[in-house]
Order: structure tokens, then sequence, then C-alpha cells
């Protein structure tokens, strides 16, 4: 059964990685792959700022963003 906040706004990914992570940083994973397209210059960049952008805007830890980055791509 699907959750109000998950009709409002549907997550960006689905995966096994994003799907294990606790509600508020599925939030946070959503914002940052919507900051990453809009942040200018290179991919490396373009991650970092998103990782800090979304990091300030949830008062969170960057290493949430960068842990799930690290299991999505196997490392």
């Amino acid at each position: 059964m699907m959750k109000v906040n998950q009709l409002l706004k549907p997550n960006v990914v689905n995966t096994t990685a994003f799907n294990s992570l606790p509600p508020k940083h599925r939030d946070v994973v959503n914002d940052f792959y919507k900051v990453v397209e809009l942040e200018k210059g290179n991919v490396v960049d373009r991650v970092e700022a998103a990782v800090d952008v979304v990091a300030d805007k949830h008062n969170v830890s960057t290493e949430i963003v960068y842990n799930y980055i690290d299991k999505e791509t196997g490392e």
C-alpha cells in the first residue's frame, strides 16, 4: 500500500540501496538527484556541490549521500 507522501513526492530512483534507506534519507537522496541536474560544471563538481547543498538543506551529514553513492556503485 502506498503512503500519501509517496503519491505526492515520487522517488527519483527505485533500487535496493535506495529502498533500504530511512524515509528522511530518501528525501535527501531525491533532492540530491534534482540538485545535481541543476548545478553547473563537470560531473565531479556538480556532485560535490549537490551533496553540500542537500546536506545543508536537510541538516544532515554529507556522509549520508556519500554512503548512498558507494552502495549504488558497489564500492
